[in-house]
């Protein structure tokens, strides 16, 4: 079948180096470095998300891995600017580990996260959340190729969203953006499959680090399908106020995983979304959940 127009171009756009953005250097014995290597503008949310978690990892035991990352956005990052991390050792705990990082530009905090580490132990296990099923990442088409041509000839958005974020994307039904731009209604619900473009290192904490890069695509836009808007409509003010990842088991955020999207309240000028990761088993890997700024001027 045919590619739709313009859908070639799209196709060839280099994707931020996800690898190399999660690689910081290390100034100080608690003090890192990251950079964006992207052309954008301001910082994408998932990327000082990613690189905070490594900055605290850093600073713990190997034996002790991320279960859990607290962030809240301050001020919008530039990438045109490195952004330092300096880590607090909160505690140092024979279970638990807890980091403070505050991710600084200028003297300027963008972001304020804790971060906390388990060691590895064993206990009870249930599961009181399952997905329905859906086509397989293999059979779904590049989101780029599955968009007809009139939603390619006004995809300047999507554009944008190629070259700044690192997150490989295919969604089982229609991106409901798509229906919204078109004036169409639906219920805050939305769900791809995920994984960064490239492989990343085989440390857990990198991939840990590389699904809290990913989480925050699309997160908060789960709420506005109900209202008929997307991220781009004019009047919109749209932005991520704090985030939260919580990482059940390990697993590889290079892998195609599910994620399911809810925006389940709007009120007041802001919304909230909750997201859930699975493995092609139906298994809950990692939850998920962001409030955000959803100001209509």
């Amino acid at each position: 079948m045919p590619l739709p127009h313009g859908a070639e171009s799209l196709t060839s756009l280099r994707r931020p180096p996800v690898g190399e953005i999660l690689t910081l250097a290390q100034l100080d014995r608690d003090l890192f470095r990251g950079e964006s290597h992207t052309p954008a503008r301001r910082i994408y949310g998932g990327q000082t998300l990613g690189q905070a978690l490594v900055a605290a990892g850093r600073t713990v035991d190997g034996d002790h891995h991320p279960h859990s990352l607290h962030g809240h956005f301050i001020h919008p990052g530039r990438s045109d600017l490195p952004v330092d991390y300096r880590v607090e050792r909160v505690r140092d705990g024979g279970s638990f580990t807890t980091r403070l990082v505050r991710a600084v530009q200028n003297d300027r905090t963008i972001l304020l996260a804790t971060a906390s580490f388990h060691r590895d132990e064993q206990g009870l296990t249930h599961q009181d959340t399952t997905t329905t099923p859906s086509p397989t990442p293999e059979d779904l088409p590049r989101f780029e190729h599955s968009l007809s041509a009139s939603d390619l000839g006004d995809a300047e958005w999507l554009r944008r969203l190629l070259v700044n974020v690192g997150v490989e994307f295919r969604f089982p039904g229609e991106y409901p953006r798509v229906a919204n731009r078109r004036g169409e209604q639906l219920p805050p619900r939305q769900r791809a499959w995920v994984r960064t473009p490239g492989v990343l290192d085989d440390e857990p904490l990198v991939q840990a680090a590389g699904f809290a890069y990913c989480s925050d695509l699309f997160l908060l836009s789960a709420a506005l399908p109900p209202h008929a808007r997307h991220i781009d409509t004019p009047g919109l003010k749209l932005a991520s106020l704090d985030h939260t990842v919580w990482l059940h088991t390990p697993f590889r955020a290079d892998e195609w995983h599910l994620y399911e999207q809810h925006g389940y309240w709007m009120g007041g000028g802001r919304g909230i979304s909750r997201g859930r990761l699975y493995n092609r088993d139906g298994m809950l890997l990692a939850s998920t959940m962001q409030e955000g700024l959803l100001r209509f001027r």
